[in-house]
C-alpha cells in the first residue's frame, strides 16, 4: 500500500472479506444462516464540514472524527485532516426481507436475529477491522464501542447519540434519509450501518447526491409514503418519526413477543424497512406502481 488509492482498496477489502468469507457473520439460528449480504463501504474526511454541520443538526454533543479520536488517543497531536471516517451498510439478506415483509406487527424471527445476533457481527467487524489497522501501524477506534459514547436528550429530536453510524454513512456516500428516518442506500434501507475512525490518508468517496432526503420519494415526488402505512403503532405520519413511540413498541412489546414466540431475548420491528419501495434500492417512481393496490 502505498498511496491512498491503494488504501480505500484494502480497507474496502477488510469488511468485504469478514462479511463475505468469515464464519463470524451468522444469525445464530440452526443452520448458521448469513446475517447480511455483500456490503457497501465508503469514505469521508476527518475534516469534512459535514461532521461540524452535525453539531447544529443533531446537537452541539454530536462529535466530529477529531473530537471522539482525540478523547481516544489524548497523547496525540494531529489535524483533523489526517483522519478518514471507514463507513459501511450491510444488508439484510433477501430470505429476512422477505419474512419481515409478511409482518404487520411483530419482527419475524430472522429480522429479531439480525437485530441482535447481526449487530453482534456488527460489533466484531468494527474490532477486526481497527484490530487489522493497527497490526499495520496505523491509529483506529470505533465510535460506537467507545466508553464515551452516550445518548443524549434532543429538543429537536427528543434524543440523539453522540456518533450516528447513519450519519457517518450519509457523510461517506452511501445513502440519505427518508421519512422514518431510516438511511436509503444502493442496497435499500433494510440494513444495518458500522464505522471506524482511522488516522490514515484514503480518498473520500463521491456523494452522488446534493440534499440529505434526496432518495426519498415522498419528500422529491409527493409520492409513496409507504413507511406511514407499515408502522404498526403509527409512530410514523407525513410530520416525521414519531421516536417515543416507536421505542415504546421496541421494548416491551416487541421484545416480549420476541422472548416468548422465538425462545430468546431481543427485540426488533424494521417493518417500515420492508414491504416499501425502498427496501433493497434506492426507489424510483415506477417503483412504486406494485404498492398502488396495497
Amino acid at each position: 500500500m502505498t498511496n491512498s488509492t491503494d488504501h480505500a482498496a484494502w480497507l474496502e477489502s477488510i469488511v468485504l472479506d469478514f462479511i463475505n468469507s468469515s464464519p463470524e457473520n451468522n444469525m445464530q439460528n440452526q443452520t448458521n444462516e448469513s446475517a447480511f449480504e455483500e456490503p457497501l463501504v465508503g469514505f469521508s474526511r476527518g475534516d469534512d464540514s459535514l461532521y461540524q454541520a452535525y453539531k447544529l443538526h443533531v446537537g452541539s454533543f454530536h462529535w466530529t472524527p477529531h473530537e471522539i479520536f482525540t478523547l481516544s488517543f489524548p497523547d496525540l497531536e494531529l489535524r483533523p485532516e489526517e483522519l478518514t471516517v471507514i463507513s459501511w451498510v450491510l444488508p439484510q439478506t433477501k430470505a429476512t426481507r422477505a419474512d419481515n415483509r409478511k409482518q404487520s406487527t411483530y419482527p419475524s424471527e430472522r429480522w429479531a436475529r439480525v437485530r441482535i445476533y447481526g449487530e453482534a457481527v456488527n460489533v466484531k467487524l468494527r474490532k477486526h477491522v481497527v484490530a487489522v489497522l493497527q497490526e499495520e501501524g496505523y491509529q483506529a477506534m470505533a465510535p460506537m464501542l467507545s466508553p464515551h459514547w452516550e445518548w443524549k436528550k434532543s429538543e429537536q429530536f427528543v434524543f440523539a447519540s453522540t456518533w450516528s453510524e447513519r450519519h457517518a454513512a450519509y457523510a461517506s456516500g452511501l445513502g440519505t434519509f427518508g421519512l422514518c428516518d431510516g438511511l436509503i442506500t444502493p442496497k435499500g434501507k433494510a440494513m444495518r450501518t458500522g464505522s471506524v475512525v482511522a488516522r490514515i490518508k484514503t480518498p473520500p468517496s463521491r456523494r452522488p447526491y446534493t440534499d440529505h432526503r434526496e432518495y426519498c420519494l415522498f419528500f422529491t415526488q409527493g409520492i409513496c409514503g409507504r413507511c406511514i402505512l407499515r408502522c404498526p403503532v403509527g409512530a410514523i405520519t407525513e410530520a416525521g418519526h414519531d421516536k417515543l413511540k416507536c421505542r415504546q413498541h421496541l421494548k416491551p412489546t416487541t421484545a416480549d413477543y420476541v422472548k416468548s414466540q422465538y425462545g430468546f431475548d431481543g427485540y426488533g420491528c424494521g417493518l417500515c424497512q420492508t414491504g416499501v419501495p425502498c427496501e433493497s434500492k434506492i426507489p424510483s417512481k415506477k417503483d412504486m406502481e406494485k404498492y398502488a393496490s396495497l
